[in-house]
């Protein structure tokens, strides 16, 4: 008699998609997200903390910031100077792509050099290309798929730099930036019309003026050069539109958190790494 009268249950709310679903379902009838756990709810989640707009740029803009005020107090040390601020040991520390490192099993060194940055100048430039194109291309592919392809061509990018100049230390986002450039050129030769062209010519100016400066600061061409192929080509092969359907935003989704899931695997290594050398 002192029980209170039970509640009839509820219908629920989709933390994918935001739909109404049944109070018993399992699945979500609009997105066919699973009610308990989905890489598609667990997106979401995560991307509510990060600005509602190009979330994935911004968050690659903010890990820039971030490694670069890491190395600039690790070389606070060794002087300071606009052009040149942070010391070589330090990005070597933190990653920077070296090859005979990485044919040691340091892979991670692919990935990470594509955060680091030499100088405030090196940043600011980076800063001015990625604000510029980045959110252009995740409003194409969406954040999950985007932040995907950054590092893909960013990784192809130290490949082939690698191979080309295997001895020299490299990093930068140059090769991630040139890659969102190849993946715009692939899709201006797909789609056609006069905004297609005269995009088409902004981003070969894009192009030129990387390689033209890159001969000013002594930038790493061949990582710019497997960037841009691999952009362009991966530009070829996926479809230039946000995700459609619960069975395409779920590799959409899967491609994104592997793409995550690398990023952390590789700081965890490079901080083991580190604290070895110390």
């Amino acid at each position: 008699m002192f029980r209170a009268a039970e509640k009839p249950a509820r219908p629920r709310v989709c933390p994918a998609c935001g739909k109404l679903v049944g109070a018993t379902a399992t699945k979500c009838h609009e997105c066919g997200a699973s009610l308990t756990f989905s890489l598609a709810a667990a997106s979401r989640s995560v991307s509510g903390l990060l600005p509602s707009e190009s979330p994935a740029s911004y968050f690659i803009l903010g890990l820039n910031f971030f490694l670069f005020g890491v190395c600039l107090m690790a070389s606070m040390q060794g002087g300071f100077s606009l052009f040149g601020s942070i010391r070589g040991e330090v990005l070597l520390r933190l990653g920077a792509k070296f090859m005979p490192a990485i044919l040691e099993g340091e892979f991670w060194r692919l990935l990470l050099p594509i955060f680091l940055h030499g100088s405030f100048l090196h940043l600011a430039f980076n800063t001015i290309v990625l604000m510029d194109i980045g959110p252009t291309v995740e409003e194409v592919y969406g954040s999950a798929r985007f932040f995907f392809l950054y590092l893909v061509t960013g990784i192809a990018g130290f490949l082939l730099s690698g191979w080309w100049s295997p001895y020299a230390i490299s990093i930068g986002a140059s090769g991630s930036l040139m890659g969102l450039i190849g993946l715009m050129l692939a899709i201006t030769t797909r789609r056609g019309g006069s905004y297609m062209r005269t995009l088409r010519s902004q981003l070969i100016r894009w192009v030129i003026y990387i390689f033209v400066l890159g001969l000013f600061f002594n930038a790493d061409h061949a990582a710019h050069l497997g960037g841009l192929a691999a952009g362009f080509l991966l530009g070829k092969v996926m479809t230039d539109r946000e995700p459609v359907g619960a069975a395409e935003r779920r590799r959409a989704y899967l491609l994104g958190w592997l793409a995550g899931l690398a990023v952390v695997a590789s700081f965890a290594a490079m901080i083991l790494r580190y604290f070895r050398w110390l």
